[in-house]
């Protein structure tokens, strides 16, 4: 739920914007906008190792090539171009980011307690009306400085501190 008030509304209106992009350049400034919303460098660089892997999976289904071989774009941004090579709308550009970043939290879920993968199931379901908060909220979203800019401080706080940690839990 937190993550649906705060980072994903970022990353959703990020990637809804880059639907509405054309150029190279405008795809920069959407980057830019990003960056400036997620002052974490460790947020920052675990989401641009996350877009490379959305690059090469777009190359394979027929993206142009040069995006993969980008290393500076983050994952909304990723996203955002898939979006847009598929024709996909705005409202379901946002909901598939939702649905991306709640179901990787509950695929963590699911390595760290010994949960029913049906209770993780359920928490998704039960989130709807929070992602259609979300979807509606970004949608309509085509210019960069109109990107939300919320942020999860504590959230970033381990983020920071899980490199360094003696039982590191994952790797993005």
């Amino acid at each position: 739920r937190t993550r649906l008030r705060t980072n994903v509304p970022v990353d959703a209106g990020t990637a809804v914007v880059v639907v509405s992009t054309s150029t190279v350049t405008e795809v920069e400034t959407v980057v830019d906008a990003w960056n400036a919303r997620v002052p974490s460098e460790v947020v920052r660089a675990a989401s641009y190792r996350a877009a490379r892997g959305y690059l090469r999976l777009g190359v394979r289904v027929g993206l142009d090539a040069r995006w993969a071989r980008r290393t500076d774009l983050p994952r909304p941004v990723a996203l955002g171009l898939l979006a847009r090579h598929w024709r996909l709308r705005p409202t379901d550009t946002a909901r598939v980011v939702c649905h991306d970043e709640i179901q990787t939290v509950a695929a963590a879920a699911l390595k760290l307690a010994p949960l029913d993968p049906l209770d993780t199931v359920q928490w998704v379901l039960q989130l709807r009306t929070k992602v259609d908060a979300v979807v509606d909220a970004v949608a309509a979203l085509t210019d960069p400085d109109d990107i939300p800019a919320a942020t999860a401080p504590l959230l970033e706080q381990w983020q920071h501190t899980h490199p360094t940690h003696p039982r590191r839990l994952f790797h993005a």
